[in-house]
């Protein structure tokens, strides 16, 4: 591992949570093509299938930042647990309301418990806040590495859920995410010395998070990044099935995702001067950018090309995302300020896949990347018109991580 990697893990507990982390996030990138997969093979129904997932996501998406705002309340043990076990119950419903063919109306109620899931990304990255919080060199690597993991998920993941509920049966993959969700849940909260130190004095003041202006202008952006990523998704699978390969969009996709990783791993061993506004309006563009080359390519293998280097601006521009989360939110609203980020994006995701289907129902999948392309200009045209916002960050109130001393040792004992 390299040398900055080296210096983030060298604080006591980093690698257990990071690894917990890690399981807790898998059924983010699991569990809505579980569904589909499972619901498809035994009701033959890609409708409701998609029907199920789409209401799953709309759940996490409304759900995730009123369970993070608890967090900032109550501290995560608290509230992580019984969030959990609502969307373990959820998930429990849903596969045997889908076993056992029951109304399709109780799969939408259970798949509404479903997205009552916590943002492990979130836990994680304001655990990192709370020990790197003044050392922004640090906290940078650790925020790369955390995207590395979230590409990670993103790539397994779905090969994970959509094998097992294939080859073996029908709702493994659902009920396996769920296993991921508890263990991981489970393992990060038992780990008291690194949790941040709730701010219920300071959560009962000001409003929710989305109030600060900056924070305004990132989600709106991420709501246009995320129509990116549901619209290649969508337009991929279509373009490799126009070119008789529609097994090998997963593996198209994954190379997408794989450039994201690269460049999030280089990126955590940089130390960038200057403002990360600048550099996040320039990552911004760059995605816009990337997707140009898309509306041009002939053949899976090209296709493959130009989204590998259309992914190697995608973490760099989540990585200073997360950067500008804390400058621009008060320190007790930190994890509710990034799940909105989380939100943002996964209500685009939810946007992009539908305007990509009916992009590919009425013009074809060669159309279908105009969806990408208008998105990123979009999220572009945002970046430029709320940059003055994003220099202007917001006043801390006190140290950037302060210690509960029944359960915490500083930084400094730490890394003695």
């Amino acid at each position: 591992m390299p040398s900055p990697y080296r210096a983030v893990f060298a604080a006591p507990g980093t690698r257990a949570f990071s690894a917990a982390g890690l399981i807790g996030r898998l059924p983010l990138a699991m569990m809505g093509i579980g569904v589909v997969t499972m619901v498809s093979q035994l009701t033959g129904r890609y409708g409701l299938a998609g029907a199920l997932s789409a209401t799953l996501a709309l759940s996490a998406a409304l759900c995730g930042p009123q369970i993070s705002r608890l967090v900032d309340l109550f501290g995560q043990r608290r509230v992580l647990r019984p969030a959990m076990v609502v969307s373990l119950l959820g998930a429990a419903g849903l596969l045997l309301s889908a076993r056992y063919g029951l109304p399709d109306w109780t799969l939408f109620v259970f798949a509404v418990l479903v997205g009552c899931v916590p943002s492990l990304g979130s836990m994680i990255r304001s655990r990192w806040a709370a020990l790197y919080g003044t050392q922004p060199r640090l906290l940078h690597t650790a925020y790369s590495f955390e995207s590395v993991v979230d590409e990670i998920c993103f790539i397994f993941g779905p090969i994970i859920s959509i094998g097992l509920s294939t080859t073996w049966f029908p709702e493994a993959g659902p009920l396996l995410a769920s296993l991921f969700l508890a263990t991981g849940v489970f393992w990060l909260t038992s780990q008291r010395a690194t949790e941040p130190v709730p701010h219920p004095r300071e959560q009962h003041s000001g409003g929710t998070a989305l109030r600060s202006k900056g924070l305004q202008v990132l989600v709106l952006a991420f709501v246009a990044t995320g129509t990116i990523f549901g619209s290649i998704d969508v337009v991929t699978v279509a373009y490799a099935e126009e070119q008789g390969h529609k097994s090998a969009a997963s593996l198209v996709l994954a190379v997408y995702a794989l450039g994201s990783c690269t460049a999030a791993v280089v990126f955590g061993m940089l130390h960038l001067k200057g403002a990360p506004a600048k550099r996040w309006l320039l990552g911004v563009c760059a995605m816009a950018v990337s997707m140009i080359p898309l509306q041009l390519v002939g053949s899976l293998p090209l296709l493959a090309v130009a989204l590998f280097v259309a992914g190697l601006a995608i973490a760099p521009t989540m990585v200073t995302t997360m950067a500008l989360v804390e400058q621009h939110v008060p320190r007790a609203k930190l994890t509710e300020g990034m799940t909105w980020v989380s939100t943002g994006l996964a209500v685009g995701v939810a946007l992009g896949s539908s305007a990509g289907g009916m992009v590919i129902d009425a013009a074809g999948a060669d159309a279908g990347y105009g969806v990408p392309a208008v998105a990123g200009a979009v999220a572009a045209v945002v970046g430029f018109l709320g940059y003055h916002r994003l220099n202007r960050p917001v006043p801390q109130r006190g140290e950037a991580h302060e210690y509960d001393s029944t359960r915490h040792e500083s930084t400094a004992d730490r890394m003695a």
